[in-house]
């Protein structure tokens, strides 16, 4: 089996927030891979006093630890016991409810010689190669699908140039309104103090022997698909297959160097994270 990772922040000068790891058992015979997307918060209080890079080491090292161990729970159960370990970790000192709290998004894979397990939960994205060579993606796309005024939020934010008052003033309204919508019926989950989140995932299972290679990707890493309309997914897998990890986050910054302003490709952020890892059998 080869795995390959390549994961790179957003800007030089601030710490990544994506973590991944993968384990391989001594007993032999199986594997897993775990990868997270720290969710950046906007300025302002977040009731903790820990920033995301401590949040994801915690959950993510938790998560890799525990779907390796032996007699290991279903991936949802790993990810809330690994939720409940985390916030036992700074309960004490911090407020565990307020909306801002540290989080994530969750993409874990876990495989023996008989059988190959998902979960993915928010916009991180898993493609899954069959052996004949489809490739399937396995989304958790509520964040794609917000109800309400948010679309139209987004689109006023977008609208407007980069760097003026109009524009910060409209992307707090949108933030506001899709912070409403975090951890809620009717919202969009993510990884953060509550185990029962674990519950939301998008999860399956399905024989091991009819998967050849699978890929997690973050959504900064996705971009060049979701964003820049570059490839699609089976043209992604192709460029890890070939090239790997490293050159699909080339292909990445060079798309958001050619649109700085994000006036041709509108988004959020004009650099971002950007974590991929491929594993083939």
């Amino acid at each position: 089996m080869r795995i390959e990772t390549a994961t790179e922040p957003g800007s030089p000068g601030r710490p990544n927030e994506d973590f991944v790891a993968v384990a391989m058992p001594a007993s032999g015979g199986g594997g897993s891979l775990v990868l997270l997307d720290g969710v950046t918060p906007p300025d302002g209080l977040t009731g903790c006093r820990h920033d995301v890079p401590w949040y994801v080491a915690h959950l993510g090292g938790s998560m890799i630890e525990l779907s390796v161990s032996p007699a290991a729970p279903s991936l949802a159960e790993c990810l809330a016991e690994s939720l409940r370990r985390t916030a036992d970790a700074h309960r004490d000192t911090c407020d565990l409810y307020h909306r801002r709290t540290p989080q994530a998004t969750v993409v874990a894979v876990r495989w023996n010689a008989d059988t190959l397990e998902h979960l993915v939960l928010s916009d991180s994205v898993l493609l899954i190669e069959d052996t004949v060579g489809h490739v399937g993606a396995v989304l958790d796309d509520r964040l794609r699908r917000l109800p309400g005024p948010v679309p139209a939020l987004r689109a006023a934010v977008r609208a407007l140039p980069r760097g003026t008052a109009a524009r910060a003033a409209a992307a707090a309204e949108y933030g506001r309104a899709v912070e409403a919508l975090r951890n809620v019926e009717g919202g969009f989950f993510t990884a953060a103090a509550d185990p029962a989140v674990a519950a939301r995932a998008v999860t399956g299972t399905r024989p091991r022997s009819q998967v050849r290679a699978v890929a997690a990707l973050t959504d900064g890493a996705a971009r060049l698909v979701e964003v820049f309309h570059e490839q699609d997914w089976r043209g992604t897998f192709t460029l890890l297959r070939k090239a790997g990890p490293e050159e699909l986050l080339r292909r990445v910054r060079a798309a958001e160097h050619a649109d700085p302003e994000g006036i041709h490709f509108p988004r959020g952020k004009a650099r971002d994270d950007a974590t991929a890892v491929f594993a083939r059998w």
